[in-house]
């Protein structure tokens, strides 16, 4: 048999989505037919939202959040406490979920005969934004400890250092695209022999979670906080919190 050197096999995957904490949940969810929307009284968020939105007839209180987003394993990843409490909760998932691909995989980063890239991408900062921007200002030392736990230019580079990978080391921003140029960038490195194993994917996780949406009409949002893509009813988007590594 013919050997085709531009194969390339998925060998290891991992992901969180709402309402589903792994995979195999998500797949579940899928065959089920099961949304990851959650939905919100006007109560539940009135200590967060301005009461001229919430009693807006447009807003609509739902979202798709991700579940426990504050819990980190940091004397795994090898983090002082302090590290873990500033750094962006995207940072923190992907690294999880990247261990969890390898893991996955049958990879252990000390012990393969190779180099392991990294290309990924994350979503605005929001947990920098309307959590750690409220604390005392910042001197010269801990500016720079922020900047580390939070930019995203250290996203993939910060899951190099942590996991031991010697492989190229690329955090990709396009938008929307973000996750699929990843996986494309990968195959490249890749067919190009810059790697011999690769992680691709992207981290979206918006905070606070538990907040709805204002629609407008003629806006790419949704209506009624449902995403029905390629149906007959479909009436727009929804954002959305995820993860997702090959």
């Amino acid at each position: 048999m013919e050997e085709n050197l531009n194969s390339i096999a998925i060998v290891g995957l991992a992901g969180r989505f709402p309402k589903a904490k792994n995979l195999e949940e998500f797949w579940q969810n899928l065959r089920d037919g099961v949304a990851g929307r959650t939905e919100f009284s006007r109560a539940e968020l009135s200590d967060r939202i301005a009461p001229d939105l919430l009693k807006n007839r447009d807003y609509v209180p739902a979202s798709y959040m991700l579940e426990d987003i504050e819990w980190f394993d940091a004397h795994f990843f090898n983090f002082t406490p302090r590290e873990a409490e500033i750094t962006d909760p995207q940072h923190r998932v992907l690294l999880e979920c990247a261990w969890e691909a390898l893991e996955t995989a049958n990879v252990v980063p000390d012990r393969f005969d190779g180099a392991i890239g990294v290309f990924a991408g994350a979503d605005l900062n929001t947990y920098l934004l309307f959590n750690l921007a409220d604390r005392k200002p910042l001197n010269t030392q801990n500016y720079f400890e922020m900047s580390v736990a939070n930019d995203k230019d250290y996203l993939a580079t910060k899951i190099s250092y942590k996991l031991n990978l010697t492989g190229p080391s690329l955090t990709v921003q396009s938008a929307c695209s973000t996750s699929l140029v990843a996986v494309h960038l990968a195959c490249q490195n890749l067919l190009d022999y810059q790697c011999d194993l690769a992680l691709a994917g992207g981290v979206s996780i918006t905070v606070p979670q538990e907040r709805g949406y204002l629609y407008q009409e003629g806006g790419a949002l949704s209506s009624d906080g449902y995403c029905r893509a390629f149906d007959a009813k479909a009436g727009g988007t929804v954002g959305g919190n995820g993860v997702g590594l090959v």
